[in-house]
């Protein structure tokens, strides 16, 4: 297990491999800079993790009990707080302190990660682009182009089942990309380029860390 960082989503361009003759599709993310904001060990809470914090933002736009646990860690200074925080759980914490700053520069070129966020809302669609279903004939007269068909039994049981597939909303759901590759690392902009699309729109907050899946 070993850290993470939090950043966020710019957009997706194209980078040139010289010597192959291929362009490659990148997205670039903002990565960090982070802020270690607690310190989790097996003797006080039972497991080794830290936590750390991202977005700076001004206090008034965060509650008493999130400044609180800030200003433990000085990570609540002067005018501006953290906004989001996220916990990474790793084998040991020896080489963490609190107030220590993340950057990009803890991930290599060629290393495989993993990207969480939110995909892109669709809002409320159909049952053909939300499951992939197969429609009706287009026959004249049909009347039955898109509708859902049956839904189940009448008496027995008499309703809806929970979690059957139907119209409802799409996407604005947490997606984890797995076992991406990082192409290249700006430690000056704190920029990771990573190879293929990760989740959501320009501006997602993303969570990337080594991944933790082996083998194919």
């Amino acid at each position: 297990m070993s850290v993470g960082i939090l950043g966020t989503k710019v957009g997706m361009t194209q980078i040139f491999d010289m010597e192959a003759g291929t362009a490659i599709p990148v997205t670039v993310v903002q990565a960090g800079p982070c802020t270690v904001t607690q310190i989790k060990t097996p003797e006080t809470d039972g497991y080794s993790a830290i936590q750390i914090g991202y977005d700076a933002v001004p206090k008034r736009k965060l509650n008493r009990p999130e400044l609180g646990h800030l200003e433990k860690s000085g990570a609540a200074s002067g005018d501006t707080g953290l906004r989001h925080l996220r916990e990474y759980r790793i084998d040991s914490t020896s080489s963490y302190e609190l107030g220590q700053e993340l950057k990009a520069d803890i991930f290599t070129e060629g290393q495989l990660i993993d990207a969480v966020g939110k995909s892109i809302g669709r809002g409320f669609t159909g049952y053909q682009k939300r499951h992939n279903f197969r429609r009706g004939p287009m026959s004249h007269g049909s009347k039955n182009h898109r509708l859902p068909g049956s839904t189940g039994a009448g008496t027995t049981p008499g309703r809806i089942y929970p979690g059957k597939r139907m119209a409802g909303q799409k996407g604005n759901t947490q997606i984890t990309v797995r076992k991406l590759e990082v192409v290249r690392v700006d430690t000056d902009r704190n920029l990771l380029l990573i190879k293929g699309s990760v989740p959501g729109k320009p501006g997602t907050l993303l969570s990337i860390a080594p991944t933790n899946k082996v083998g194919k």
